[in-house]
Parts: structure tokens; C-alpha cells; sequence
């Protein structure tokens, strides 16, 4: 990612009415406070903050709109500090063309009703009222975005004492940068769809269009090739890397080893050769030994990346990789996963999946287990066994919408202790408030492919603001 772009950029308004200031002793000046506060609140580290002042006259929203626009901004938090005129904050938004999320914070609980009316000014009393009525224009404000088809979002609340409120505004902070992220993002496919898989399948115009992410088409033959090119003293560094990042049993060939260490220094440099930063891959391989054994010693290679914020899906799945980049973007994981088997004695659902897992979200060390053969695939090999973290999890599924190109399809459960099938594959047990039938049905009934990402925590909340920032539905089961 250009650097100049690495970070999320923030635009910040306040919204006042110039009439009020020559009426009302230090109102604008403690509004100005207030706006400065909220700037202080949300700035970070990955952030750049553009405070735009206080906007209250149409021609100063006008110039608003356009320091948004040569700023580059990508989310306008629009902070209603009084009363004020839905032509002051319409030109902003009609030029910045950025998701807006209006912010009505009043700086208090209440007002302090004996204290004010024991006041002795009038007009003193209505500037103190002034500064509480964030409240007041909301509806005015939204009755014009409405009817303009203009997409916005509210977070009401207190400026000051109110943790339920700025982790609402933290939340959509956090979706806006997955969502930038996304945006300056490149997804490289590797090889082609899993031959009759056809649920996969999808549009990469819908994809580039609808997250912004760059498609590059690659070819395994270059993975091939660079493999050739790797030298001793590379493999010996992969397989200490290996020890470290996995529990390697002694059942494990050093060959075989060898050949995923191998495979792992290529795989590195054919992400930074091609400026990677989400995969999807699978390649039969017949015919042409040398890439049969590229594929058949990826596993150990591409749950490395996978751990180190480049998710890499198998099978050629384009939307569960988008899906578990999501997952990983917001620290949570992001593993590949579909339905193993249901237990209906204990009323879960056993998960996983073969390929690349996440050390993130990994209950203990990553296993690697040696396979005589990989189902439904050709050549045999090395592969890794794990179990999510026990605990509250979230599914995700990037689900193919008529309306909107995509729709996001989450799940809150928990991943819970138990035996599963060590059969050298991602394996964890997961149970759902409404019981693992019924869960089924509601997930399939939304016609999701048939793999999915598991992350961990639960973040269905954050997830539906992703959406709402994308214009894509957003449906919980």
C-alpha cells in the first residue's frame, strides 16, 4: 500500500449555527471544546484525524465539502453540537461522497433543571440549553439524507462518562479501516476453481467493485519455478521456523519437511514478488510433477502466511479468502472452515477443514501431521491439525446478493472442549444458542458456499458496520 495511504483518514466536523454566537456568550467556544474533545477521542496511531472546525453557514460547508475531497478522507463523523440547519451539512456530504456517521453527544446526562432555572438571564438560559440540544436537528438532518438516498449512520449518547456510546463510535472507526484496507488490498489467485465445485464460483468484477480489492490471476509455474531457486542454507532457516511456529511430531519425514520448507521460501517470495496480501489457490497438478509437488507441500507454508496477516485459502475459495482477511483485519483470526460432521448427542457441530490454519486463534500449538493421501486431491504430504480457541466465536461467509453483489452472513457461538477427528486437519466443536439443527437450516437457508471463516469473540456488531460501510446486506442466524 502507498504509504501516503496506509493509514485511515478521519474527516471531523462540527455543526453550529453562526446566529447564535452574537446571542449567546461563549457558546461557540465551549462547542469548539466539545468538537476538540470528540478529535482527542478518536485519534490513534493508524489514524489521521482532519478537523474541519465548526461548520455553520452553507458557503463554509461548501468548503468543507472540498477539503474533504482534496483530503482524501474516508469517513466524515459529523459531530451535531446544537441546533443547525440541514443546508449547513448538506453540501459536505454531497462532495465528500464518503460513508457519514453523524454523532449527537450531549455533554451530559440530564440538565441540571433546578440550577437552570434558578438562573436570572433568559437569554443566559437558552445558550445553556444550546449547548444540550444535540438532539434537535437529527431528524431534520435525516429526513434529507433519506429522501436523497443518501446512506448514513447515528450514534447517540454522551460526550462525556459514556463507554456504551464511544464503543459504538471505536466500532465503526475499526470497520471504516478494515474497510480501507480492503480497498488498497491485492488478492492473488493462484490455479483454478476445484473442478464441479460450483458454489464457489463467483464474479470478480462484483469483487473488485464491491471491496475495492485488486485481482491478480497467477500462475503455479511461477511458485514452481522459484522453488528451484532455493538454497540450502533457506530451507535449513524454514525448518527452525517451522519448529518454532509448529509442534512437529516425530512421525513427520525429514523429507517431506524438507520439501514444505522448500516450498514455504518460494511461497514467500512469490507473495512479496507479487505484493500480496490475501491468496486463494488450488491446482490439480497432474502430469506436471514438479508442480504436483509444489501443491501437495504448501500446507505448512500458507498457514505461516496465514498467521502473519496474508490469509490464504484453499480450494480457490475468492470469498472466504475476502472473508477471512475481514477476520483477520480486525485481529480475530480468520481460519478456513465448513461443516465435518454433527454431534447430535452433545447438540454441536464439528468444523474445520483441511489447508492453511490460524496460529492466532489456535486452542494450543499447530500440529503438523504427515498424510498418505489428501482427500480429494492429488499427492500426499504434510498438513496441520488444530482447534480454535474454546470460547465465544463468529462465523463469517461472504455470500453472493442479486441486489447488492454480496451480502455478509454471520453467526455467534462458542468453540467448546471435546474429542474430535484427529485426522491431521483445522477440527473444533462448536455449539449455537438455538441448538445445532436449527442452526443448519438458518445458516443454509441463506445460501452460503459451503466454506466459511471462524474467528473468535463476538463481533456480529462489528461485522454488520463492515457491511453497512460497504453498501452490502448484513444478515445474523
Amino acid at each position: 500500500m502507498n504509504s501516503e495511504y496506509k493509514h485511515l483518514r478521519v474527516g471531523l466536523m462540527g455543526l453550529g449555527l453562526e446566529a447564535y454566537w452574537e446571542q449567546f456568550d461563549g457558546l461557540e467556544a465551549r462547542l469548539l471544546g466539545y468538537l476538540f474533545e470528540v478529535e482527542e477521542r478518536i485519534a490513534g496511531p493508524s489514524r489521521v484525524v482532519f478537523n474541519l472546525g465548526l461548520v455553520d453557514t452553507p458557503p463554509k460547508a461548501v468548503a468543507a465539502g472540498h477539503d474533504c475531497r482534496r483530503n482524501y478522507i474516508d469517513i466524515l463523523l459529523v459531530y451535531v453540537t446544537t441546533y443547525a440547519l440541514s443546508a449547513t451539512v448538506l453540501p459536505v456530504i454531497l462532495r465528500a461522497k464518503v460513508p457519514v456517521i453523524l454523532l449527537n453527544l450531549q455533554p451530559a446526562p440530564a440538565m441540571e433543571y433546578e440550577r437552570f432555572n434558578r438562573m436570572t438571564s433568559r437569554t443566559a438560559m437558552t445558550g445553556e440549553w444550546l449547548a444540550h440540544c444535540s438532539s434537535c436537528p437529527m431528524p431534520e438532518i435525516a429526513n434529507v439524507l433519506k429522501r436523497l438516498g443518501k446512506p448514513f449512520h447515528q450514534v447517540t449518547g454522551m460526550l462525556h462518562d459514556d463507554p456504551q456510546c464511544w464503543s459504538q463510535v471505536e466500532e465503526w472507526l475499526r470497520a471504516a479501516e478494515v474497510v480501507h484496507a480492503l480497498t488498497h488490498s491485492r488478492l492473488g489467485l493462484m490455479g483454478h476453481y476445484y473442478s464441479g465445485m460450483l458454489d464457489i464460483a463467483t464474479d470478480l468484477v462484483q469483487i473488485s467493485g464491491r471491496f475495492g480489492i485488486h485481482v491478480e490471476m497467477l500462475e503455479v509455474d511461477e511458485l514452481s519455478e522459484l522453488r528451484r531457486d532455493v538454497a540450502a542454507d533457506a530451507i535449513q532457516t524454514k525448518l527452525d521456523d517451522f519448529s518454532n511456529f509448529f509442534e512437529v511430531g516425530p512421525d513427520c519425514p525429514a523429507d517431506e519437511l524438507s520439501r514444505a520448507a522448500q516450498t514455504a521460501v518460494a511461497l514467500d517470495r512469490f507473495i512479496e514478488t507479487n505484493d500480496l496480501d490475501v491468496m486463494a489457490y488450488y491446482y490439480k497438478g497432474s502430469g506436471v510433477p514438479e508442480n504436483e509437488d509444489s501443491m501437495s507441500s504448501i500446507i505448512l507454508g500458507t498457514s505461516m502466511l496465514t498467521g502473519r496477516g496474508i490469509p490464504v485459502a484453499g480450494e480457490y475459495e475468492v470469498k472466504n479468502a475476502i472473508a477471512m482477511k475481514i477476520m483477520d483485519l480486525l485481529g480475530v483470526g480468520g481460519s478456513f472452515t465448513e461443516y465435518y460432521a454433527m454431534d447430535f448427542d452433545a447438540d454441536l457441530i464439528l468444523m474445520g477443514h483441511d489447508g492453511p490454519g490460524h496460529v492466532g486463534i489456535a486452542q494450543d500449538k499447530i500440529k503438523v501431521r504427515p498424510l498418505q493421501v489428501y482427500h480429494g486431491k492429488v499427492g500426499k504430504g504434510l498438513s496441520v491439525e488444530m482447534s480454535v480457541k474454546h470460547g465465544p466465536v463468529t462465523l463469517l461467509s461472504v455470500v453472493e446478493d442479486r441486489d447488492r453483489g454480496f451480502q455478509l452472513l454471520v453467526a455467534e457461538g462458542e468453540s467448546v472442549a471435546g474429542e474430535i477427528l484427529e485426522i491431521g486437519n483445522t477440527n473444533s466443536r462448536y455449539r449455537f444458542p438455538q441448538g445445532a439443527r436449527r442452526f443448519v437450516e438458518q445458516w443454509n437457508s441463506y445460501g452460503p458456499a459451503h466454506h466459511c471463516a471462524i474467528g473468535i469473540g463476538h463481533i456480529a456488531g462489528q461485522i454488520e458496520k463492515i457491511a453497512a460501510l460497504l453498501e452490502l446486506g448484513f444478515v445474523q442466524v
